[in-house]
């Protein structure tokens, strides 16, 4: 048995084999806490967590959060759920159900247990905004029946949840609402837009736009929303949230693309197609909260950051080998 001294942090985090949830368990291993990885590996992945095994306070277990779990744990950082379009509109009431059941169930835990628990929210709470840049009192303009709204409305009901379970039961909650992240372990195939033009550019074709090119994003290095989301967890109880996680540096799709382009060296050239459903025009966190409850701002440089994305994501650019 652990003395009161000595006694490790219980921390579960689920999503943990994904992008973000890799990057926030190396980050807790290192601080010394016990972590266990939950994730059913539809988009998370063994390797991204592989280099962890090794230490003795990180455990990996396989499992859907749309089912019950039982553990005893002291925090829980809630982020599973498919996060890229082509990921989560492949199977949409899933998606749905990850959203809200999986709420459910991670929030029983943690009236169970009394643990606090943090929920990994969305930027797409907004929708396509009116409002900009965004500020956590805005309410959103979101379509409830569109393809997207299997994430977009999922992931507003998942806050609902939090905040219910915390009026009604005393739940000590965090939501955190994170805009655009990226970064190393970003899966290649994902369909987002730093993971494609990285791609496009490193193979050689051509730079796929939508639309004109002029609707805009705000790109969070990884690095900086981890930093983000520990702090959050470790504000005090009357802290609930929703707070704003992202980078309000701003960029045209346009802008982004000619970066890449640039920092690969690549010879691709840019092509136009029909903008998707619902896509958002505008994108851009106001992080005054952020800044004031957390005092928490992004450091990386998007140059700096997509160099080390780049580099990152050269390896599964390779052309294949023929046996």
């Amino acid at each position: 048995m652990q003395s009161a001294e000595f006694k490790r942090n219980r921390v579960l985090v689920t999503g943990g084999a994904g992008f973000l949830g890799s990057h926030l368990c190396e980050r807790l291993v290192n601080a010394g806490d016990d972590v266990i990885c939950l994730d059913n590996f539809f988009t998370g992945n063994k390797d991204n967590v592989a280099h962890l095994f090794k230490h003795t306070n990180f455990e990996l277990i396989r499992h859907d959060i749309t089912f019950p779990l039982y553990l005893e744990v002291d925090q829980i950082y809630n982020l599973a759920c498919p996060a890229s379009p082509i990921h989560y509109q492949y199977d949409p009431v899933q998606t749905t159900k990850t959203c809200v059941h999986g709420a459910i169930n991670m929030l029983g835990l943690a009236k169970r247990t009394g643990a606090k628990i943090l929920q990994a929210s969305t930027s797409e709470v907004y929708g396509d905004p009116a409002v900009h840049p965004q500020q956590e009192q805005y309410w959103g303009h979101v379509n409830p029946i569109g393809i997207r709204s299997c994430y977009d409305e999922g992931k507003r009901c998942a806050e609902t949840l939090f905040f219910d379970y915390h009026r009604q039961y005393q739940v000590e909650i965090k939501v955190a609402r994170i805009f655009n992240t990226y970064g190393p372990r970003m899966h290649p195939q994902d369909g987002r837009v730093v993971s494609n033009f990285i791609m496009q550019a490193l193979t050689g074709q051509a730079l796929t736009l939508f639309g004109t090119g002029s609707q805009t994003r705000s790109f969070c290095y990884v690095d900086d929303l981890i930093e983000g989301l520990v702090k959050l967890i470790n504000t005090a109880a009357e802290v609930t949230g929703p707070i704003n996680l992202g980078n309000p540096d701003e960029h045209s799709m346009l802008q982004l693309a000619e970066r890449i382009i640039q920092l690969t060296g690549s010879a691709s050239a840019i092509t136009y197609e029909a903008l998707p459903q619902d896509d958002p025009k505008q994108r851009q966190p106001d992080i005054s909260l952020a800044k004031e409850v957390l005092d928490w701002v992004p450091s990386m440089k998007l140059h700096d950051g997509l160099l080390a994305t780049i580099n990152a994501f050269k390896p599964f650019a390779k052309p294949a080998t023929r046996f």
